[in-house]
């Protein structure tokens, strides 16, 4: 029998019984469905947090006081104080990858315009902060190093912060405003940037002079944080090493004692939530090809009904001169067309759930072609491999016993 014959004779089996085949198809429509939204999610989910990062300074390098790893007698950054000014002013002096760096100390309170109040957070910075954060100003201007010098009371403020403390529609720049009570002039506003992956606005800001924070804020003499910006993206992990070298001399640790510092770029920020993020496509996908197996299961039970229903007929083929591999590749390509079949209609199926996913709950998806061709593929191999002991259960029937069979 020609292969086209068998296909034939496949497709009509498969017709004449449609609901049974759209059930046994279940499974697999289901399985790819859900494999290849997941990815999508999964994929959406890296490009999402890759393009926020590196919008917020792709060659960003941000220096943190304690070490990367806290033991029983380390504390965090939210509870040591190794960062100092010194330190800020030898990495400026000394490091030569670096295009730009500031110190940051950083507060929360309640931003007062006359009986407008909201509660944001106040990040001391110099001037070099914008470059560093790849921020823009909507209107006014960046104070200046002479401010800094000076600790003068001047701010400037996110579109957040603007909406709620100028509810009226006023022109900020100019005004008054008071943090924790200190009196503050808006000297600009920041471009919008809206909320990035995390869920975090990044227009709820007010920006200041570092000394001025330190000083009539916060009341301290240490620093919370060092930011700064590599020459270029490929220079990053180079001004790592090297801003590393620098703190551990500044410091004065011996080779053998570990950093009380944690020095980071935005490279490994993104290999970190990326990671986390293949993790969890990975087990999302597991899940999710259980229904791919329970597909295949049923592929096998339909097949195991379909050579009980059909024994008489197998054995009136047999008994005209089909052979057993004729028979055989019969059902198994029955098989193969129900799998398959069933992962067009998934396919489909999966990527109008990715377009409802994007659309509806704003949620960020890519779909890859390799998820589209691994799917595929699934179905094929769940195809040949559930079907082929039923087929071969059918191949292997005596011709005389099935034409008995009632």
């Amino acid at each position: 029998m020609r292969v086209l014959n068998l296909l034939k004779i496949a497709t009509k089996a498969i017709v004449l019984n449609k609901t049974r085949t759209l059930l046994t198809m279940l499974g697999i429509i289901i399985g790819v469905a859900s494999v290849i939204a997941m990815l999508a999610i999964g994929e959406g989910s890296k490009e999402s947090i890759r393009s926020t990062i590196s919008a917020m300074g792709s060659n960003m390098i941000t220096v943190r006081p304690g070490a990367d790893d806290s033991g029983p007698a380390r504390g965090s950054g939210g509870d040591v104080q190794t960062l100092v000014l010194e330190d800020y002013e030898k990495i400026k002096k000394d490091a030569d990858l670096l295009n730009a760096i500031t110190p940051v100390v950083n507060s929360g309170g309640q931003v007062i315009n006359g009986s407008n109040n909201w509660p944001s957070s106040i990040y001391g910075v110099n001037p070099d902060y914008l470059s560093i954060k790849v921020v823009g100003l909507q209107s006014g201007s960046m104070f200046t190093d002479a401010e800094v010098k000076s600790a003068s009371k001047v701010a400037l403020i996110g579109q957040t912060v603007v909406d709620n403390v100028f509810p009226n529609g006023e022109e900020p720049v100019g005004q008054m405003i008071r943090f924790n009570n200190i009196p503050f002039k808006v000297i600009g506003v920041l471009e919008e940037k809206g909320e990035n992956t995390f869920g975090q606005d990044q227009d709820d800001i007010v920006i200041a002079p570092f000394t001025t924070v330190q000083k009539r804020i916060l009341a301290i003499d240490y620093l919370n944080q060092i930011m700064a910006s590599a020459v270029s993206e490929d220079d990053a992990p180079a001004a790592v090493e090297q801003v590393t070298e620098i703190l551990r001399a500044q410091h004065k640790l011996l080779d053998s004692e570990d950093d009380d510092f944690t020095v980071r770029s935005m490279e490994e920020l993104i290999s970190t939530f990326s990671s986390t993020s293949e993790m969890l496509t990975i087990l999302l996908v597991a899940v999710a090809s259980i229904s791919l197996l329970i597909g295949g299961i049923g592929i096998m039970n339909i097949m195991y009904v379909s050579v009980k229903e059909r024994t008489k007929e197998i054995g009136l083929r047999m008994a005209v001169g089909a052979k057993g591999a004729d028979i055989l590749m019969q059902f198994l390509i029955e098989a193969i067309l129900i799998s398959i079949t069933g992962g067009v209609i998934g396919v489909l199926l999966g990527l109008g759930a990715t377009v409802f996913i994007e659309e509806f709950l704003n949620w960020p998806t890519s779909v890859a072609l390799y998820s589209i061709i691994i799917s595929f593929a699934v179905c094929a191999i769940t195809g040949i491999f559930f079907g082929w002991y039923p087929a071969r259960k059918a191949s292997a029937l005596d011709p005389i016993t099935a034409l008995r069979y009632e």
